[in-house]
């Protein structure tokens, strides 16, 4: 097999016989296969197997009950089935032409890149198939805002928020991939450095269906670039932040009312304690809660730990009030600031700690991820 091509999808039954038509015809000549890897909830799956019956080049389906990583998790594991190593990513809407998929190849095959990117925003590309100028803005944006916080390594690529793209696998170590959204290629681009080269394409309008973007989506996208960037050990230092500044508020608001600033400081760490947890779960330790405990033992964990750390940090604070005369917000705030690295390590190697805790392996992703803190900065 000289390429496969790694189609991910969702609710995508009206294009795909198109798609794989106009693929067909655009890869004559050499020996390709299309993987769909398909996360659909209507009748996607049904039809992809329908046209692979009569397809003239194999076509395969991958379909997930398990839609980990999204869209991005989606390509890797279409990078796993491949029978290629050359494979190619496009969405399934047909806003990638399928007619462009030779010269990626043969772009590549002149020897000197890892990966080729189709680019809107090089050459003669364009991005018309963007809904309105709005989208066109905010894809502008993201794309000059990503490649500012990766300077070094996305310095020869324009459009590293393109889903349009080919990549040598052997060059990439899946296993170190962490794709939590839809730009798998900025996943893989800020991973390491590669070679790239770029050639123009034209992003058209759908074929048929309506577009995926959401907010939520864009979301998403800001969690991933932040991760990313900074790393999880930042993440959590962010969540921490929105919980100190929620929790100064709270005891302010309390304190100004009346109440006792010790009930006010309790008060306030219950609240921040659960919101804390909701945001850890959801944008910091998102990767690690399938192989950790249930939600409910990480909670108990999360609660405990950060209740007994109160327990501690409270009464210090009270002393720093009474004794050494800070202002209850102040004081609030240097003892959460001491309390943040205990927090961290606790909630990596306790808390989202594989379900044999203490793994050597977990201990060395953590450790990993301290270090990579270090690293980071150097590259700007």
């Amino acid at each position: 097999m000289d390429i496969s091509i790694v189609v991910p999808t969702f609710n995508e039954a009206a294009n795909v016989a198109e798609l794989v038509r106009r693929t067909v015809a655009a890869v004559e000549g050499v020996r390709a296969e299309i993987i769909f890897v398909d996360d659909s909830t209507d009748e996607t799956p049904a039809v992809i197997r329908e046209v692979a019956a009569s397809a003239p080049i194999p076509v395969r389906l991958i379909h997930r009950d398990e839609k980990s990583g999204g869209l991005g998790g989606a390509v890797v594991e279409g990078f796993r089935a491949a029978e290629s190593d050359i494979c190619i990513v496009m969405d399934g809407d047909l806003q990638h032409p399928p007619e462009k998929i030779l010269e990626l190849v043969d772009r590549f095959r002149q020897g000197d890149v890892d990966i080729v990117v189709a680019s809107r925003y090089v050459g003669g590309g364009t991005a018309h198939g963007l809904a309105d100028r709005t989208r066109v803005a905010v894809s502008k944006v993201s794309t000059a805002v990503t490649r500012a916080m990766f300077p070094v390594k996305l310095h020869d690529v324009t459009d590293p928020m393109t889903g349009f793209f080919l990549v040598d696998r052997r060059r990439i170590d899946l296993a170190t991939l962490k794709p939590r959204g839809f730009k798998i290629l900025l996943e893989i681009l800020a991973r390491r450095s590669f070679r790239v080269a770029e050639v123009p394409f034209d992003f058209g309008d759908r074929y048929a269906g309506e577009s995926k973007a959401s907010l939520a989506q864009g979301f998403h996208f800001i969690i991933q670039l932040a991760l990313l960037r900074f790393g999880k050990m930042s993440m959590f230092a962010v969540v921490g932040g929105l919980g100190a500044v929620a929790n100064l508020l709270i005891v302010w608001a309390l304190t100004e009312m009346g109440v006792n600033y010790v009930v006010a400081a309790v008060v306030g760490a219950e609240v921040t304690i659960v919101g804390n947890f909701l945001l850890f779960e959801r944008v910091v330790f998102q990767d690690m809660r399938e192989a950790a405990s249930g939600v409910w033992s990480r909670f108990a964990k999360s609660f405990g730990f950060n209740n007994a750390e109160a327990l501690i940090r409270i009464p210090v604070m009270a002393l720093m009030v009474e004794t050494w005369h800070f202002s209850a917000v102040i004081a609030t705030a240097l003892t959460l600031v001491i309390a943040f690295i205990v927090r961290f390590v606790f909630h990596s190697l306790v808390v989202y700690a594989p379900k044999k805790p203490g793994t050597p392996s977990h201990l060395r992703e953590v450790l990993e991820d301290i270090d990579e803190q270090a690293m980071q900065p150097g590259e700007l």
